[in-house]
């Protein structure tokens, strides 16, 4: 699971089995819709689990939270 800054500021989640792999695609504007207008993005955040499900799951618990408690989290 992973959360990528784009260029404009905003974040982006997502989950991936290889992280390199995944930002380079986004980075080539092949990747996710939304990060494609708001190239290039960076990696500011991961998490490594252990089955697929736990990394949806989370996932999911952090596109719920606000920019603010996201960038809290960044930050950490």
């Amino acid at each position: 699971m992973y959360i990528l800054e784009c260029a404009d500021g905003t974040y982006y989640t997502g989950y991936t089995t290889d992280l390199e792999r995944r930002v380079s695609v986004h980075n080539k504007g092949k990747g996710a819709r939304y990060t494609r207008g708001r190239l290039p993005v960076a990696i500011v955040f991961s998490e490594a689990y252990a089955t697929k499900s736990e990394a949806l799951r989370r996932e999911a618990e952090i596109k719920r939270m606000t920019r603010r408690e996201k960038r809290e989290l960044v930050e950490l």
